[in-house]
């Protein structure tokens, strides 16, 4: 049940409970005030026919001697010495009595209740209309209120999953207004600063990421001319071999610090993916060695993507897939779609609850990847709108969805008119990145 259902529930109930017991509470001392009244009138009445009686003989004010209607209750009490009254329930109506003994003899009267208990009557009928009139207008006021409560909370409820899926920039004050000082807007400020924060110390960390990769590709660069000038042999392959790793790696720093800062843009173009993949395909092949990816064209087609970062993640996919899965692997295009499976054991659980994570690899030794290929490819896929979405098959064997940028367009298959175009990896790697 919804919140603003569940407070205007509770706010009618409370405005019903309250009428009702302010309803009765007035009719039941309403009603002891008018028999009190009736009693102490009927009694006044009793004291002087009796006081008449005595002094001149007669019975006036409508007193009968010895009436036999006298109820056996009021009877019994008048014999015993007392002036008493009494009211009685008849068929004609509701009758109050007064009774007394003077001189051996009962003198009672009696009058009719009937008015009073009209008068009663349309008391409860007025607290009744107005109890109904306080209750739909409690009611009405209740759901008013429940339901700009539910609006706001709801609407700082859709902003915080905004924060949380990566909009820093979104703002509760932006979504319910400045207004209020209740609760919910205490929450959206707290809410708003914490944003605010947490944007603050990211813009920091990727400035001082960024500013670090920046600051060492003139160094690495320098490094990478070097060590193709050192004589040939086993020790100059290994310099190679790791300067060309932290190449890569500042290379990728400054990408994913680019993504964050928006600073990358899509740069699509009509191409073959065919040729895209098998870019891909030869760029993860040592230069003058046999491709170590087999590569399959069931149905090729013209696609309207950005083809530079198309093989950036087909590259990581692929390098991956070498280095942390088992061969075979094969490369598959099915139209507009690419398919990259190696036979490994698969993403650890942790990897896949989390996602991917900079510098969190699924390898227990350090030096097996810096975990920077699949957030690069979430983040590529996410600056284009088509994120990645990485998901375990069976067996023991992992599908990673790496969605490039794409630009709908026209029919299937090879010839004219651009189709939307995505790669699908199914891995078979340990998670490292």
């Amino acid at each position: 049940m919804r919140l603003w259902v569940r407070l205007s529930a509770a706010i009618a109930g409370t405005a019903a409970f309250g009428a009702l017991t302010l309803g009765y509470a007035v009719h039941k001392a309403t009603e002891r005030n008018r028999l009190a009244n009736g009693r102490q009138l009927i009694d006044q009445r009793l004291q002087l026919a009796a006081e008449a009686y005595l002094e001149q003989g007669g019975t006036p004010f409508g007193v009968t001697v010895d009436d036999p209607g006298v109820p056996p209750e009021l009877a019994e009490a008048a014999r015993a010495g007392n002036r008493a009254t009494y009211l009685q329930e008849t068929d004609d109506g509701p009758l109050l009595w007064a009774a007394t003994v003077v001189d051996g003899e009962m003198l009672s009267v009696r009058s009719s209740y009937q008015a009073e208990r009209d008068a009663l009557r349309e008391l409860d009928q007025t607290l009744t209309l107005a109890g109904l009139v306080t209750v739909g207008g409690a009611s009405l006021l209740g759901v008013l209120l429940a339901v700009g409560m539910s609006r706001r909370l709801g609407a700082t409820a859709r902003t915080a999953r905004r924060i949380a899926e990566g909009e820093l920039d979104a703002r509760v004050r932006d979504t319910i207004g400045t207004r209020g000082r209740d609760e919910v807007a205490e929450l959206g400020t707290a809410i708003d600063a914490m944003a605010a924060a947490l944007h603050d110390r990211l813009e920091a960390e990727r400035r001082v990421t960024a500013d670090i990769a920046h600051e060492l590709r003139t160094p690495v660069t320098g490094l990478v001319t070097a060590a193709e000038l050192l004589p040939p042999g086993r020790p100059t392959e290994l310099v190679r071999d790791r300067v060309r790793v932290m190449r890569r790696l500042v290379e990728d720093v400054l990408e994913v610090a680019r993504l964050d800062a928006g600073a990358e843009s899509v740069e699509a173009e009509e191409v073959l993916l065919s040729e895209v993949v098998r870019g891909a395909v030869a760029e993860s092949t040592e230069p003058g060695g046999e491709p170590a990816s087999s590569l399959t064209v069931e149905r090729d087609a013209v696609v309207s993507t950005d083809p530079r970062r198309v093989r950036r993640i087909l590259t990581n996919l692929l390098a991956n897939a070498h280095r942390h899965g088992a061969p075979p692997v094969e490369v598959r295009v099915v139209g507009a779609t690419v398919e990259v499976r190696d036979h490994g054991p698969g993403f650890p659980e942790e990897l896949l609850e989390l996602g991917p994570q900079r510098f969190r690899t699924g390898a227990r030794e350090r030096g097996r990847g810096h975990g920077l290929g699949p957030d690069h490819r979430e983040r590529a896929g996410r600056r284009a709108g088509r994120p990645a979405d990485p998901g375990q098959r069976p067996r023991r064997r992992r599908a990673g969805r790496a969605r490039p940028p794409a630009a709908s367009g026209g029919a299937a298959g090879v010839g004219p008119g651009p189709r939307r175009c995505w790669a699908r990896a199914a891995l078979g790697q340990d998670g490292a990145g």
